[in-house]
């Protein structure tokens, strides 16, 4: 399940930068909103893949509810999915390690 979580994380991140790259060409430049409507829905699919792996993961790896809290949350700000994923993994390496 991690390396799953793993994989949306960051596919959610990177559908994050094709959205941003489409808005600019959309608002800054005004070249056609082509771009939102292509990485518009990959990322509404993302995001709610990434939501549902963060409930997933925390179940099989025993999150705290705080971090659970914190991982929906850096589902909003652009590209911190990928930095809660690493925090997250880091962590439970270190408690298997222990």
């Amino acid at each position: 399940m991690l390396r799953w979580f793993r994989v949306v994380a960051v596919a959610e991140a990177c559908s994050w930068a094709g959205l941003l790259v489409g808005m600019f060409f959309k608002y800054v430049i005004a070249t056609g909103e082509l771009g939102v409507k292509v990485f518009g829905p990959i990322h509404g699919a993302l995001f709610l893949l990434y939501a549902a792996g963060v409930v997933l993961s925390a179940r099989e790896a025993g999150w705290s509810r705080g971090a659970v809290v914190l991982g929906l949350a850096c589902a909003v700000p652009p590209f911190t999915s990928v930095w809660f994923e690493r925090r997250m993994a880091a962590r439970t390496a270190a408690e298997h390690v222990a």
